[in-house]
């Protein structure tokens, strides 16, 4: 029946990230859109500690969302108004969530963004995107179809979508739910141990050795980060041996993240239940 149908299947949410393909004036549009991101953003917190500092409470987003229209129209800032509406909106929404977190003592309190790091901004209304995966492009607010390197299929409904910037290359992930049959749990319970020569031990006698990942890019690292202190801080050299060495960065981080992922992955699928040490291991 109707009831046993929905109990036997689940909603998951899923992000499928692609890198994306931009021309010339796309990509000055994204880079646009993250600078207005991050500006309204550093107003926001700046804002809320002016407030906290007069004694007032703490200013809600549903509040703060309303000098959104002041800042636009602000000649200081008008530039504001290039990025779609929403994006901004988000900016103020990821404020409010650093906050929260801060509050509940997960995080530390918020601080001001800075070029370079963390550049993105967020598109929360489907209606807005319209994805093409034959032609593997999709189109966003006022940057239109955007070509994206199409790696795989993205399966369920979309949701949002979340661009940013990193090591130089612009990346698209796409949030999408889709229901599916719910999983079946399948062997035994195991437990892991964590360690150092050994990355994890499981009870059953399996060892997961670490991957080693840094040694393989290690001389390279050392070689670009020399290069760099060579160069004279902000000049376009320096920029450039900048780059080389956050690219560097992001492959040793994608190899790690790759063999976590499969790691993880072999686990849970072959085992009913996993029981871990409660450890604050990073």
């Amino acid at each position: 029946d109707a009831v046993s149908l929905y109990i036997r299947h689940v909603e998951i949410k899923q992000a499928f990230k692609y890198e994306l393909k931009p021309n010339i004036g796309q990509l000055r549009g994204m880079y646009r859109f993250a600078g207005c991101r991050r500006r309204v953003f550093n107003m926001g917190l700046a804002l809320q500690i002016a407030n906290h500092a007069a004694g007032e409470k703490y200013i809600r987003y549903e509040s703060m969302a309303k000098n959104l229209g002041t800042w636009r129209l602000n000649s200081d800032t008008t530039w504001l108004s290039e990025a779609p509406f929403h994006t901004l909106q988000q900016a103020l929404k990821d404020l409010d969530k650093a906050y929260k977190n801060f509050f509940a003592k997960r995080a530390d309190f918020p601080t001001f963004k800075k070029k370079g790091r963390g550049d993105g901004f967020r598109f929360p209304d489907r209606k807005q995107i319209k994805l093409d995966q034959a032609n593997s492009r999709i189109f966003l607010p006022k940057l239109g179809w955007v070509r994206y390197r199409n790696s795989r299929e993205v399966l369920g409904a979309l949701k949002n979508v979340t661009v940013s910037l990193s090591a130089g290359k612009w990346f698209i992930s796409i949030q999408t739910a889709r229901e599916v049959e719910k999983p079946v749990a399948r062997g035994e319970a195991i437990g892991i141990d964590l360690g150092i020569v050994r990355f994890a031990t499981l009870s059953d006698g399996t060892v997961y050795n670490p991957p080693n990942i840094f040694k393989r890019y290690a001389p390279s690292l050392r070689k670009a980060q020399q290069a760099m202190s060579r160069k004279k801080k902000f000049s376009s050299n320096w920029k450039k041996a900048k780059a080389k060495v956050q690219r560097i960065h992001v492959r040793n981080a994608n190899a790690r993240r790759d063999y976590l992922h499969k790691a993880s992955t072999a686990i849970s699928k072959n085992h009913a239940m996993v029981f871990v040490e409660d450890l604050k291991v990073s």
